[in-house]
Protein backbone atom coordinates (compact mmCIF):
# COMPACT_ATOMS: atom_id res chain seq x y z
CA UNK A 1 0.00 0.00 0.00
CA UNK A 2 3.31 2.39 0.16
CA UNK A 3 3.00 2.63 -3.41
CA UNK A 4 0.03 4.72 -3.34
CA UNK A 5 1.67 7.70 -2.03
CA UNK A 6 3.69 9.85 -4.63
CA UNK A 7 6.33 11.56 -2.55
CA UNK A 8 8.91 11.93 -5.66
CA UNK A 9 10.68 15.07 -5.55
CA UNK A 10 8.82 16.93 -7.35
CA UNK A 11 5.56 16.31 -5.48
CA UNK A 12 7.03 17.10 -2.84
CA UNK A 13 8.74 20.53 -4.06
CA UNK A 14 4.65 21.38 -4.80
CA UNK A 15 3.48 20.05 -1.25
CA UNK A 16 6.02 22.13 0.64
CA UNK A 17 5.07 25.53 -1.62
CA UNK A 18 1.52 25.19 -1.08
CA UNK A 19 2.05 24.23 2.93
CA UNK A 20 4.62 27.13 3.66
CA UNK A 21 2.52 29.70 1.32
CA UNK A 22 -0.35 29.18 3.83
CA UNK A 23 1.49 29.20 6.76
CA UNK A 24 3.18 32.55 5.39
CA UNK A 25 0.22 33.99 4.91
CA UNK A 26 -1.02 33.30 8.49
CA UNK A 27 2.39 34.34 9.99
CA UNK A 28 3.79 37.38 7.78
CA UNK A 29 0.03 38.65 6.38
CA UNK A 30 0.62 41.77 4.73
CA UNK A 31 4.10 42.50 5.83
CA UNK A 32 6.47 41.57 8.89
CA UNK A 33 6.35 45.13 10.31
CA UNK A 34 9.79 43.89 12.86
CA UNK A 35 11.38 43.31 9.23
CA UNK A 36 11.35 46.75 8.69
CA UNK A 37 14.13 48.03 11.19
CA UNK A 38 16.46 46.03 8.71
CA UNK A 39 17.78 48.11 5.23
CA UNK A 40 15.79 46.40 1.86
CA UNK A 41 18.98 45.69 0.50
CA UNK A 42 21.37 44.39 4.04
CA UNK A 43 22.48 41.48 3.33
CA UNK A 44 23.31 38.47 5.91
CA UNK A 45 25.18 35.67 6.69
CA UNK A 46 23.33 32.79 8.97
CA UNK A 47 23.26 28.99 10.21
CA UNK A 48 20.50 26.95 11.43
CA UNK A 49 21.87 24.51 14.05
CA UNK A 50 20.34 21.55 15.67
CA UNK A 51 20.28 21.77 19.76
CA UNK A 52 19.86 18.10 19.81
CA UNK A 53 20.47 15.04 18.15
CA UNK A 54 17.91 14.29 15.48
CA UNK A 55 17.11 13.14 11.84
CA UNK A 56 16.64 15.98 9.55
CA UNK A 57 13.35 16.15 7.36
CA UNK A 58 12.37 19.10 5.74
CA UNK A 59 14.30 20.43 3.67
CA UNK A 60 11.93 21.14 0.78
CA UNK A 61 9.53 23.31 3.50
CA UNK A 62 12.65 25.12 4.57
CA UNK A 63 14.18 26.07 1.27
CA UNK A 64 10.23 27.50 0.27
CA UNK A 65 9.94 29.62 3.19
CA UNK A 66 13.48 31.50 2.74
CA UNK A 67 13.06 31.59 -1.30
CA UNK A 68 9.67 32.81 -0.66
CA UNK A 69 11.38 36.23 -0.13
CA UNK A 70 14.19 35.33 -1.72
CA UNK A 71 15.03 33.58 -4.69
CA UNK A 72 18.54 33.78 -5.11
CA UNK A 73 18.75 32.68 -1.43
CA UNK A 74 22.06 30.10 -1.09
CA UNK A 75 21.43 28.11 0.96
CA UNK A 76 24.28 25.04 1.82
CA UNK A 77 22.96 21.76 3.66
CA UNK A 78 25.42 20.19 6.08
CA UNK A 79 23.06 17.36 6.94
CA UNK A 80 20.99 16.07 4.25
CA UNK A 81 17.42 14.68 4.29
CA UNK A 82 16.95 11.70 6.13
CA UNK A 83 20.30 12.34 7.72
CA UNK A 84 20.99 11.89 11.27
CA UNK A 85 22.60 15.10 13.10
CA UNK A 86 24.09 15.72 16.66
CA UNK A 87 23.43 18.23 19.19
CA UNK A 88 25.01 21.50 18.66
CA UNK A 89 25.71 20.57 14.80
CA UNK A 90 25.18 23.33 12.36
CA UNK A 91 22.87 22.01 9.90
CA UNK A 92 22.51 24.73 7.35
CA UNK A 93 23.93 27.96 6.11
CA UNK A 94 22.18 30.82 4.51
CA UNK A 95 23.40 33.74 2.65
CA UNK A 96 20.96 36.13 1.11
CA UNK A 97 18.81 39.12 1.99
CA UNK A 98 18.89 39.82 6.12
CA UNK A 99 14.96 40.83 6.00
CA UNK A 100 14.28 37.65 3.99
CA UNK A 101 15.80 35.50 6.51
CA UNK A 102 13.99 37.04 9.11
CA UNK A 103 10.54 37.21 7.66
CA UNK A 104 10.94 33.30 6.62
CA UNK A 105 12.63 32.53 9.89
CA UNK A 106 9.44 31.12 11.84
CA UNK A 107 7.69 28.98 9.45
CA UNK A 108 10.90 27.96 7.90
CA UNK A 109 11.63 26.42 11.80
CA UNK A 110 8.44 25.31 12.23
CA UNK A 111 8.01 22.77 9.55
CA UNK A 112 11.89 21.95 10.36
CA UNK A 113 11.11 20.82 13.85
CA UNK A 114 7.80 19.58 13.32
CA UNK A 115 8.74 17.09 10.18
CA UNK A 116 12.25 16.25 11.97
CA UNK A 117 10.74 15.29 15.17
CA UNK A 118 8.08 12.92 13.59
CA UNK A 119 11.19 11.50 10.72
CA UNK A 120 13.41 11.07 14.11
CA UNK A 121 10.61 9.42 16.50
CA UNK A 122 9.74 6.96 13.45
CA UNK A 123 13.22 6.00 13.04
CA UNK A 124 13.75 5.08 16.76
CA UNK A 125 10.51 2.80 16.59
CA UNK A 126 11.67 0.95 12.87
CA UNK A 127 15.30 0.49 14.24
CA UNK A 128 13.71 -1.05 17.56
CA UNK A 129 11.71 -2.99 15.52
CA UNK A 130 14.32 -4.42 13.30
CA UNK A 131 16.83 -5.43 16.26
CA UNK A 132 14.05 -8.10 17.05
CA UNK A 133 15.66 -11.60 15.42
CA UNK A 134 13.64 -12.52 12.29
CA UNK A 135 11.40 -9.71 12.53
CA UNK A 136 9.34 -9.38 9.41
CA UNK A 137 6.92 -6.51 11.32
CA UNK A 138 6.49 -2.76 9.38
CA UNK A 139 6.20 0.40 11.42
CA UNK A 140 2.87 1.84 9.91
CA UNK A 141 1.04 5.48 10.89
CA UNK A 142 -2.47 6.34 11.65
CA UNK A 143 -4.75 9.44 10.49
CA UNK A 144 -3.78 11.18 13.98
CA UNK A 145 -2.10 14.19 12.25
CA UNK A 146 -2.41 17.68 12.58
CA UNK A 147 -5.23 18.93 10.55
CA UNK A 148 -3.98 20.62 7.07
CA UNK A 149 -0.39 18.87 7.67
CA UNK A 150 -1.47 14.86 6.77
CA UNK A 151 0.74 14.39 4.26
CA UNK A 152 3.84 16.67 5.09
CA UNK A 153 3.83 14.16 8.00
CA UNK A 154 3.26 11.02 6.26
CA UNK A 155 6.21 11.94 3.93
CA UNK A 156 7.91 12.33 7.53
CA UNK A 157 7.21 8.97 8.58
CA UNK A 158 8.24 7.66 5.19
CA UNK A 159 11.93 9.70 5.78
CA UNK A 160 11.95 7.87 9.08
CA UNK A 161 11.59 4.54 7.47
CA UNK A 162 8.21 3.49 8.44
CA UNK A 163 5.22 2.94 6.09
CA UNK A 164 2.08 4.68 5.62
CA UNK A 165 -1.21 3.61 5.94
CA UNK A 166 -4.59 5.02 4.72
CA UNK A 167 -4.38 8.63 3.75
CA UNK A 168 -7.84 9.12 4.34
CA UNK A 169 -11.58 7.72 4.62
CA UNK A 170 -11.67 7.97 1.39
CA UNK A 171 -8.63 5.87 -0.44
CA UNK A 172 -9.54 2.80 2.13
CA UNK A 173 -11.94 1.01 4.54
CA UNK A 174 -11.14 0.43 7.98
CA UNK A 175 -14.50 -0.99 10.20
CA UNK A 176 -14.07 -0.02 13.72
CA UNK A 177 -16.12 -0.96 16.51
CA UNK A 178 -18.55 1.83 16.14
CA UNK A 179 -19.34 0.42 12.26
CA UNK A 180 -19.70 -3.21 13.68
CA UNK A 181 -22.03 -2.45 16.14
CA UNK A 182 -24.19 0.00 13.45
CA UNK A 183 -23.74 -3.02 10.80
CA UNK A 184 -25.21 -5.13 13.03
CA UNK A 185 -22.40 -7.77 13.64
CA UNK A 186 -18.68 -8.42 12.08
CA UNK A 187 -19.89 -10.44 9.34
CA UNK A 188 -22.65 -8.13 8.08
CA UNK A 189 -19.98 -5.02 8.54
CA UNK A 190 -17.30 -7.59 6.27
CA UNK A 191 -20.39 -8.07 3.64
CA UNK A 192 -21.38 -4.62 3.44
CA UNK A 193 -17.61 -3.16 2.92
CA UNK A 194 -17.35 -5.68 0.02
CA UNK A 195 -20.10 -4.13 -1.78
CA UNK A 196 -17.97 -0.46 -2.02
CA UNK A 197 -14.36 -2.72 -1.59
CA UNK A 198 -13.93 -1.90 -5.81
CA UNK A 199 -13.74 2.04 -4.44
CA UNK A 200 -11.21 1.27 -1.78
CA UNK A 201 -7.41 0.10 -1.60
CA UNK A 202 -7.88 -2.17 1.30
CA UNK A 203 -10.67 -3.73 3.55
CA UNK A 204 -9.28 -4.24 7.47
CA UNK A 205 -11.55 -5.00 9.92
CA UNK A 206 -10.72 -4.00 13.54
CA UNK A 207 -11.13 -7.00 16.24
CA UNK A 208 -11.17 -6.18 20.38
CA UNK A 209 -11.02 -10.14 21.25
CA UNK A 210 -10.60 -13.50 20.06
CA UNK A 211 -13.95 -14.52 19.57
CA UNK A 212 -14.38 -11.33 17.20
CA UNK A 213 -10.95 -12.30 15.28
CA UNK A 214 -12.73 -15.90 14.10
CA UNK A 215 -15.69 -14.46 13.31
CA UNK A 216 -13.66 -12.20 10.95
CA UNK A 217 -11.65 -15.39 9.80
CA UNK A 218 -14.85 -16.84 9.42
CA UNK A 219 -16.28 -14.24 7.70
CA UNK A 220 -13.18 -14.01 5.07
CA UNK A 221 -11.30 -10.98 6.45
CA UNK A 222 -7.57 -10.76 4.72
CA UNK A 223 -6.57 -7.80 6.66
CA UNK A 224 -7.51 -7.60 10.69
CA UNK A 225 -6.22 -5.11 13.58
CA UNK A 226 -5.60 -6.01 16.98
CA UNK A 227 -6.93 -3.23 18.83
CA UNK A 228 -5.63 -2.59 22.60
CA UNK A 229 -5.23 -6.40 23.21
CA UNK A 230 -2.63 -7.70 25.43
CA UNK A 231 0.68 -9.82 24.61
CA UNK A 232 -0.99 -13.40 25.30
CA UNK A 233 -3.88 -12.45 23.36
CA UNK A 234 -1.61 -10.97 20.62
CA UNK A 235 0.23 -14.35 21.19
CA UNK A 236 -3.09 -16.56 20.51
CA UNK A 237 -4.43 -14.20 17.61
CA UNK A 238 -1.50 -14.77 15.90
CA UNK A 239 -1.82 -18.86 16.30
CA UNK A 240 -5.11 -19.01 15.58
CA UNK A 241 -4.80 -16.74 12.76
CA UNK A 242 -2.09 -19.16 10.97
CA UNK A 243 -1.33 -16.54 8.42
CA UNK A 244 -4.83 -16.18 6.79
CA UNK A 245 -4.72 -12.74 6.91
CA UNK A 246 -2.49 -9.78 7.49
CA UNK A 247 -2.18 -8.82 11.22
CA UNK A 248 -1.66 -5.37 12.14
CA UNK A 249 -1.33 -4.25 15.99
CA UNK A 250 -2.44 -0.83 17.46
CA UNK A 251 -3.18 0.90 20.44
CA UNK A 252 -1.04 2.09 23.26
CA UNK A 253 2.26 0.63 21.43
CA UNK A 254 5.33 2.31 23.34
CA UNK A 255 9.11 2.75 22.41
CA UNK A 256 9.82 0.23 25.40
CA UNK A 257 7.13 -2.05 24.56
CA UNK A 258 7.30 -2.85 20.65
CA UNK A 259 10.16 -5.29 20.12
CA UNK A 260 7.82 -8.07 22.60
CA UNK A 261 4.87 -6.97 20.02
CA UNK A 262 7.48 -7.39 17.11
CA UNK A 263 8.89 -10.85 18.30
CA UNK A 264 5.08 -12.25 18.60
CA UNK A 265 5.10 -12.15 14.53
CA UNK A 266 2.20 -9.93 13.54
CA UNK A 267 2.89 -8.14 9.93
CA UNK A 268 1.87 -4.68 11.02
CA UNK A 269 2.25 -2.32 14.27
CA UNK A 270 0.63 1.45 13.77
CA UNK A 271 1.01 4.15 16.21
CA UNK A 272 -0.43 7.00 16.09
CA UNK A 273 2.21 8.63 18.16
CA UNK A 274 4.25 9.28 15.63
CA UNK A 275 2.41 12.13 14.23
CA UNK A 276 0.06 12.92 17.30
CA UNK A 277 2.24 12.92 20.38
CA UNK A 278 5.15 14.76 18.55
CA UNK A 279 8.63 16.63 20.71
CA UNK A 280 9.36 18.92 18.06
CA UNK A 281 13.19 19.26 17.71
CA UNK A 282 14.83 22.56 18.76
CA UNK A 283 16.74 24.36 16.08
CA UNK A 284 17.75 28.14 16.12
CA UNK A 285 18.90 30.86 13.65
CA UNK A 286 21.62 32.89 14.18
CA UNK A 287 23.30 35.47 11.84
CA UNK A 288 27.12 35.27 11.77
CA UNK A 289 28.73 38.67 11.90
CA UNK A 290 30.90 39.66 9.08
CA UNK A 291 34.45 40.58 9.64
CA UNK A 292 35.49 44.16 7.80
CA UNK A 293 37.39 43.71 4.90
Amino acid sequence: MDEYFDFSEESVAKLAQADVERSLAEDVGVGDLSACLIEPEQRAHATIRAREAAVICGTPWTQAAFRHFDPSMQIVWHVKEGQACVADQVVLELDGLARAMLSAERTALNFLQLLSAVATKTRDYVRAVAEVQNSRTQVVDTRKTLPGLRLAQKYAVRVGGGINHRLGLYDAILIKENHITAAGGVMQALQKARSVGHKARFVQIEVENIEQLKEALDAGADMILLDNMGLAQMAAAVAINAGRASLEVSGGVTLSGIQAIAAIGVDRISIGSLTKNVRAIDFSMRFVPVSPA
